[in-house]
């Protein structure tokens, strides 16, 4: 079914050079979100999968560079700084990778159809430095996707470190950048990806989880509770990243079907639940309606699912977690820093795109086609890349 598109804008390119800006956040394309009964009973194939299918065989998902691989990022990023293009620039074209692209294009596959993660294991971000990592590791990134921003400041690298921000202030504080838990969510883009740099003293944990073996899990438990996460009742939380004359949320469904195409509908899952929960200021007021019984019963009930049925580990300095979040949510654990003058923990993050033209899923929104569908943005908010949190 074809897409309604949006009008078509000009894009400046003194601002976007490689002439692809972010599209940003959108309501669905509210007669693409259909209900309950068109969902499936079941959801089978390699996207269900069990903590029990990997607790006892990271080999099935981790990857330890190589040192051949590891000299060919070295190569390419050295190449790279030295032709002194920005990290905004940086595209498959000028960061080639003739060996590990063959992996990364499998990896992408499997990422995008397949079980969803993958922890790559052993750059060595200590002897490179911030920026020469920073460079590697988004030439990994543009053989998975196109990157989108993450914020309103444009950021295209994003930066996973407390910056002593309040947690409980969650109508406008950002939960990465906390030491706070974060529950079980998918973020704005159709890959995350997380570069760990520094780790916490204790905590700062990852767990994942199938969306699709919690969809079939709540199908037989608590269908009433599925149901409720299908309709389009939801409001999710902008928290002032918002462009001029747009709303300050957005009403959707947290859990709907691909649009229809030659393949089947798969099922996707959108959601945090620091954006549902951080709505009361418009509630309150009566533009928008409360949470519902059933909704917070709802929300409640996923989240114990999730952590009933993820997979939990832990990321090492250089190691490098990709995930989709199409069929993956993850969560992190609270966690405490070291004292200073150790660092404090750092990842660095990925938010990446891949259009519906290029293999990705057929979402619901107008967008689907676009290279740089997802992700925050704001006006004509330029892309940016900075080596550390701001």
């Amino acid at each position: 079914m074809a897409l309604t598109q949006q009008p078509p804008t000009t894009i400046p390119l003194d601002i976007f050079p490689d002439g692809l800006k972010t599209t940003g956040q959108h309501p669905p394309l509210y007669e693409h979100i259909h209900p309950f009964d068109r969902f499936p009973k079941e959801i089978t194939g390699p996207t269900v999968w069990k903590p029990e299918d990997y607790r006892e065989h990271p080999e099935k998902w981790t990857h330890r560079f190589t040192a051949a691989e590891v000299e060919e990022l070295s190569t390419t990023a050295d190449a790279f700084l030295a032709n002194k293009i920005p990290l905004t620039g940086i595209s498959k074209t000028n960061f080639p990778l003739p060996t590990l692209s063959t992996r990364l294009h499998t990896l992408r596959e499997d990422l995008l159809n397949g079980k969803g993660f993958i922890l790559f294991k052993g750059l060595p971000v200590h002897e490179w430095g911030n920026h020469k990592s920073a460079v590697a590791y988004m030439g990994l990134g543009t053989y998975l996707g196109y990157f989108v921003s993450q914020n309103s400041r444009g950021h295209v690298l994003g930066h996973v470190k407390d910056l002593g921000e309040d947690p409980t202030q969650i109508d406008s504080v950002r939960i990465y950048r906390t030491n706070a838990r974060q529950f079980f969510h998918a973020d704005d883009s159709d890959i995350v990806g997380l570069l760990c740099i520094h780790r916490a003293r204790e905590g700062g944990e990852s767990d994942l989880v199938s969306s699709h073996h919690v969809y079939n899990t709540l199908a037989k438990e608590r269908p009433d509770v599925l149901k409720t996460l299908t309709e389009p009742i939801w409001y999710f939380d902008r928290k002032g990243e918002t462009s001029q004359g747009e709303e300050e949320w957005i009403r959707t469904s947290v859990v709907y079907l691909e649009r229809e195409g030659d393949a089947p509908a798969r099922v996707y899952t959108k959601w945090d639940p620091y954006y549902v929960r951080s709505l009361t200021r418009f509630s309150s007021t009566g533009l928008i309606p409360p949470l519902s019984a059933a909704q917070t019963e709802a929300l409640e009930v996923l989240e114990a699912t999730c952590n009933r049925l993820s997979l939990h580990m832990i990321l090492e300095v250089g190691d490098i977690q990709f995930l989709a979040n199409s069929h993956v949510l993850h969560a992190r654990t609270a966690y405490v820093d070291h004292a200073p003058p150790t660092p404090r923990r750092h990842l660095m993050r990925l938010w990446l795109a891949t259009p519906e033209s290029e293999g990705g899923w057929r979402l619901p929104f107008w967008d689907s086609n676009e290279k740089k569908r997802g992700g925050i943005q704001v006006d004509d908010q330029p892309p940016v890349a900075p080596l550390d949190a701001e």
